[in-house]
């Protein structure tokens, strides 16, 4: 059996690897350039484009320039990739993105496995499962919050949203963080990805912009940026017409988070989380998200946070992005 509806990305996927292709033949011939007033071109136009960087980033010759070039170029490609679907690949690009402003050759390289991962593994689609989650074995856990600062939240509705029609659809989120995932700057990294119903929508993959010393910490970051997300989400469904059926299910793989955004009387030990504290217990208490805990190695955020390799989170990523057959045979992600 066939799915009825798929986001298929495998031509611009062959058309990227027509560039490299290209781009090897370009560079064995830029090897055995001699002709000294090509090289002096190739750099003064390099120095003008870089005239806002400092000395010590400018490419001294043109193969430089040449990797430079090609370095952006595909990493552009790739980025268009995980736009249309293909968020296996987003943390590699992420942080090869780092080094735009300057890449190296090791760097071309690098871009150049990712870009062959795809070539090997092009036919990764996302199929449209419209059928809805089953979290009947979920136990829904009900606290007394009379006596809490988060007496009486509830969500806000705008009153100028269209009537729901149709069928309504159950929002479900996965969440993780990678301490330390950044060497450079000791930045940790945000996973997250979003599913309508069985069907992959949204998905982010970036760096915090703070510097966190625990995991308990930088997974606190991304929750609340999770958190903030679903809002967002259920607005847009809701301006769209689109009616939500109960909360939104959020899933992490850190109990310590879980427990201290879900339980009213646990205690915050480190203040500098407060402001991530309060936002993802407010969305708990006032009904906008349920949180729960997973075992690590079944979380999808993984492949968002971590540089992973392919046999240790297949049995992850085929339900999203390779099953074939039978579409009710796909297991829950």
């Amino acid at each position: 059996m066939r799915f009825p509806f798929t986001l298929v990305v495998t031509g611009y996927i062959e058309k990227v690897m027509d560039s490299v292709m290209h781009l090897t033949s370009t560079l064995r011939r830029s090897w055995t350039i001699t002709s000294a007033s090509l090289v002096n071109v190739l750099i003064t136009r390099t120095r003008l484009l870089f005239k806002a960087i400092t000395r010590s980033l400018i490419p001294p010759n043109g193969l430089t320039m040449l990797v430079f070039k090609y370095t952006n170029s595909f990493i552009g490609s790739l980025r268009w990739a995980i736009q249309i679907g293909r968020f296996d690949i987003a943390t590699a690009v992420m942080t090869l993105s780092r080094f735009r402003a300057c890449p190296h050759q090791g760097h071309l390289d690098r871009v150049k496995h990712v870009i062959g991962y795809l070539s090997k593994f092009k036919h990764g689609v996302i199929r449209i499962r419209t059928d809805k989650p089953d979290y009947s074995n979920i136990p829904k856990k009900e606290f007394d919050r009379f006596y809490t600062c988060y007496a009486g939240a509830r969500e806000a509705i705008p009153e100028d949203c269209p009537t729901p029609r149709g069928n309504s659809v159950v929002t479900t989120t996965y969440v993780d963080a990678n301490l330390f995932h950044d060497m450079i700057s000791g930045q940790s990294v945000t996973g997250i990805l979003h599913l309508l119903n069985m069907t992959p929508v949204d998905w982010y993959s970036k760096l915090h912009t703070t510097v966190e010393t625990a995991t308990f910490g930088s997974e606190y970051v991304a929750t609340r940026t999770a958190t903030e997300q679903i809002l967002d989400l259920r607005l847009t469904l809701r301006y769209l017409g689109v009616p939500l059926d109960g909360p939104s299910f959020m899933f992490g793989d850190n109990k310590s988070v879980v427990n201290t955004a879900s339980v009213p009387h646990s205690k915050l030990h480190k203040h500098h989380n407060a402001l991530s504290y309060h936002r993802t217990r407010e969305a708990i208490a006032a009904g906008i998200t349920r949180f729960h805990h997973i075992v690590g190695t079944t979380n999808p955020a993984d492949i968002l946070s971590k540089h992973w390799g392919h046999s240790s989170i297949w049995e992850t990523l085929r339900p999203l992005l390779f099953w074939r057959g039978d579409p009710k045979a796909t297991p829950t992600p």
